[in-house]
């Protein structure tokens, strides 16, 4: 027993820390439990063959189906369309759409989906994305309340549940829960929200929203802009490219584009603009952007005899006079790297950014501060947001990518036009089909089977391209994670940990009746859930809530959803649960912020929840 608490205390210690992968973690704890003989090696590896992990592993690929056909996108940016420019609808709106896609999509994957739309909407409408992101992360939790496969938790505490001998529960056993959560959030949240946008009310009345002239000035970009002419006919550098030039590893300069004449005309733009491909010659009468030192844009231009324009001359007769960022043939955007991102770690340099997709990397929007200079050797930080430049196909190319990234502030017209989208309507079937199987008891279908049935779909009629891609849908870390973790639950009532913890609550709880143990409960599993993740906190706390109700002699069921609502329902602080961290940087939030608007959510659905639940689900 003692060697169970210890391993499990440490585990929490290094789960709270963050700094060792969750998933490394929970496999030391598996082999610790192992080598400690607390546990058979079939005991040991029982999670990863367990049935609630392989339905997790389909809906992964389910939910990449729907979203590379662009199903999700496509209902979302349908339905928010609705909302106008009314900031209530559209508050409003966030909160329905997202539980709506969070029902069977996960929280993770709906925010990252419904992000640049919202953001999108935000700025059409001349609302801050600062009042919306944090409700579009907390509605995604909501929404995976309303079904069984909507959040980790909700699985959990069905498997325990049915490993115990009671009947599992069904597919919208949870809706009525989840329906009373999103209630009480979205009338909490549209006027706590209202302090989120107090400090930068007049920025935002003034901007009414980002246009791409904002952006690069908020960047700061035009203030470290210079020009360069390449003037004089004999200068070295004509017949060159960027690359023999040596440009940045020699004088650490960025060239952000070219500007090249085309003949006067006086019916048509006489500049063409492009970016500084590594195959593009250098000709008389070119003009380079640049951004770097001002020291070594001088030396570069005197060592190359070009002509350093001052803010006072025409580059090209008929253009500018100052140097400033036009977006006639090529464009800028914002990306916000993902927490799953492969390109975390890694520099800008090593992405290849340039030789992939064609862009820049202008600068990087870290929490509150701008990286502007040597660019090339900054490594990606989960919440980066990335300001490239590149042509606008080239931008939209970078979608296809949303693993690593999401695209910010892309019109939503743009945002809804997908590479597969012909393939929606299969994706809709499949969908429909799975939900049937598993919501009608007379089809004799396990749902698992109805997921791994769905999910091989997915791949034969197209709508996940191939097997690879549909392996790169599934989060590895979450599945390791939940099934190295679930052996621990065995482990707990093996050595009587579980016992021992549920004696010891309705000792201290049990004689002021059920609904104080019932609080007790959601109390101790949503303070863990502050620092543990929901999807650990549930496998720990399920079987103990379980022993607690069997000790009493009640119904276990409003106590498994207590542990699973309060394990889902964790706002009070941005490292939780996935969403809260990826609307973190987008939205410009603190860590105050969270503490400010969702911890009295938190401590309000544990309330709510206590009253409620034996309601839906007698003792």
């Amino acid at each position: 027993m003692i060697a169970t608490l210890i391993i499990l205390l440490v585990s929490a210690i290094l789960f709270v820390s963050g700094k060792v992968r969750s998933d490394l973690v929970a496999i030391c704890a598996l082999l610790a439990l192992l080598l400690c003989q607390i546990l058979t090696p079939a005991e040991g590896l029982s999670g990863f063959s367990n049935t609630t992990v392989i339905m997790m592993i389909g809906l992964f690929i389910v939910g990449g189906g729907i979203f590379q056909t662009g199903l999700a996108k496509m209902i979302g940016s349908k339905v928010m369309t609705l909302a106008g420019n009314s900031e209530l609808r559209l508050f409003l709106m966030v909160m329905i759409v997202t539980s709506a896609i969070g029902m069977f999509v996960s929280n993770t994957g709906t925010v990252a989906l419904m992000l640049p739309i919202v953001v999108s909407m935000a700025a059409a409408a001349g609302t801050s994305p600062r009042r919306l992101l944090m409700p579009l992360a907390f509605a995604s939790s909501m929404g995976g309340m309303m079904t069984l496969i909507g959040t980790p938790p909700n699985l959990i505490v069905s498997d325990t549940l049915e490993g115990a001998g009671f009947a599992s529960l069904g597919f919208f056993s949870f809706l009525p829960v989840g329906l009373v959560t999103l209630v009480v959030g979205a009338l909490y949240l549209l006027p706590a929200t209202k302090m989120l946008t107090a400090k930068d009310k007049a920025k935002d009345k003034k901007s009414k929203g980002k246009s791409l002239k904002d952006l690069v000035n908020e960047y700061g970009i035009t203030d470290n802009l210079f020009r360069v002419h390449v003037k004089d006919e004999d200068s070295e550098a004509i017949g060159k490219t960027v690359v023999d030039l040596n440009i940045y590893r020699e004088y650490g300069i960025n060239v952000l584009e070219l500007r090249r004449s085309t003949g006067p005309n006086r019916f048509v733009r006489t500049v063409n603009q492009q970016l500084a491909s590594p195959d593009l010659v250098l000709k008389q009468g070119d003009v380079l952007y640049l951004s770097g030192d001002p020291e070594q844009i001088e030396r570069f231009a005197t060592d190359y005899s070009l002509r350093l324009i001052d803010r006072h001359t025409d580059e090209i007769e008929g253009s500018s006079a100052n140097a400033t960022m036009d977006f006639f043939d090529i464009g800028v955007a914002e990306i916000l790297i993902m927490p799953t991102s492969s390109m975390i770690n890694r520099t800008i340099i090593e992405a290849g950014f340039r030789s992939k997709f064609s862009v820049n990397v202008l600068g990087i929007r870290r929490k509150q501060d701008y990286i502007l200079n040597d660019l090339g050797s900054q490594k990606m930080q989960d919440g980066d947001v990335l300001l490239v430049q590149g042509a606008w196909k080239d931008i939209a190319r970078m979608k296809s990518e949303s693993s690593n990234w999401v695209v910010l502030g892309e019109p939503l017209e743009a945002a809804a036009k997908v590479t597969l989208d012909y393939k929606a309507p299969v994706a809709a079937l499949i969908m429909i089909g799975m939900i049937v199987m598993m919501v009608v008891d007379s089809i004799p279908v396990a749902p698992v089977t109805a997921v791994l049935l769905a999910a091989v779909m997915m791949v034969i009629t197209g709508c996940v391209r191939s097997v690879e891609a549909a392996y790169k849908t599934i989060n590895w870390q979450t599945i390791v994670l939940f099934a190295a973790m679930l052996p621990m639950s065995i482990a707990l009532e093996k050595t009587g940990v579980s016992e021992m913890i549920s004696g010891a609550i309705v000792t201290g709880l049990g004689s002021s009746g059920p609904r104080v143990l019932l609080a007790g409960i959601y109390a101790a599993t949503s303070l863990m859930t502050i620092f543990i993740s929901n999807t650990v906190t549930a496998v720990l706390m399920a079987p103990i809530a379980l022993q607690c109700a069997m000790q009493m002699g009640v119904s276990p069921v409003p106590y498994m959803f207590a542990v699973t609502v309060a394990a889902s329902m964790c706002f009070a602080s941005p490292f939780s649960t996935p969403p809260n961290a990826l609307v973190m940087s987008a939205g410009q939030y603190t860590f105050m912020d969270y503490v400010k608007v969702g911890l009295p959510l938190q401590i309000l659905m544990g309330v709510v929840m206590v009253i409620v639940l034996p309601l839906l689900f007698p003792f």
